[in-house]
């Protein structure tokens, strides 16, 4: 993974076709998609279950750019390494998911994957000031996590402001989770995100049959910003 600043979208198979999770991912990145996120939930963290490592290394084959996991789980250290080994790309672990983060950080770089630290709406972007040296990715949940399709907190827009001031010249994304569509990506590229997760504003519409759709729905994400 080489790091640039160009708006990247990564589509949250949180969304896709369950059933058919390795031609979604082959569908979208043949659309244009430039990552794939994998958001992955426990029912205690956040209040729902989605995928384990199990599901990442059978869907790792199926796809041929980056694995974006999102770990929304506790207590997580423990899982890093299976995850890692299903070939996730970029792990992210909440800041809020245990009271060691910088040892999480330390856990994911030494298991050989980019490490991300997520940050909830009511969690401060000073949170990460002293962690800024450890990280390859903030996520900024635009949503409260646990669930696709939810409505975007605006009050986020000046968090991303203040982490891209923050981060100066650092080889570091910032990562937008919840609520992003052609109304609401350009305002956080404008603040200073570069990564856009989307889930049903990617797949509404669209299927494995239809494939046209996803890469429409994508372009005009884009285009927006």
């Amino acid at each position: 993974m080489t790091f640039d600043r160009s708006i990247k979208i990564a589509p949250s198979i949180l969304s896709a076709d369950f059933a058919n999770f390795g031609k979604e991912c082959e569908a979208i990145e043949a659309q244009g998609a430039d990552w794939v996120h994998v958001d992955v939930m426990d029912g205690h963290f956040v209040p729902n279950i989605t995928f384990g490592p199990e599901t990442c290394k059978a869907i790792r084959p199926h796809i041929k750019g980056v694995m974006d996991v999102h770990l929304m789980i506790a207590p997580v250290d423990a899982y890093i390494e299976a995850f890692a080994q299903a070939g996730a790309d970029i792990i992210t672990a909440h800041a809020e998911a245990g009271p060691h983060i910088h040892r999480t950080l330390q856990a994911i770089r030494g298991a050989g994957a980019k490490a991300g630290v997520a940050l909830n709406p009511g969690t401060p972007a000073g949170h990460v000031e002293h962690l800024l040296d450890m990280v390859d990715l903030i996520c900024v949940m635009t949503v409260n996590p646990g669930f696709g399709g939810q409505k975007f907190i605006h009050s986020q827009i000046a968090k991303v402001e203040k982490l891209r001031a923050m981060i100066g010249d650092r080889p570091i994304h910032i990562e937008i989770d919840g609520g992003v569509t052609p109304e609401t990506a350009p305002l956080v590229t404008k603040a200073g995100a570069d990564v856009l997760v989307a889930g049903s504003a990617v797949f509404k519409g669209g299927s494995v049959e239809a494939p046209d759709v996803y890469g429409a729905n994508m372009r005009a994400i884009r285009d927006a910003c």
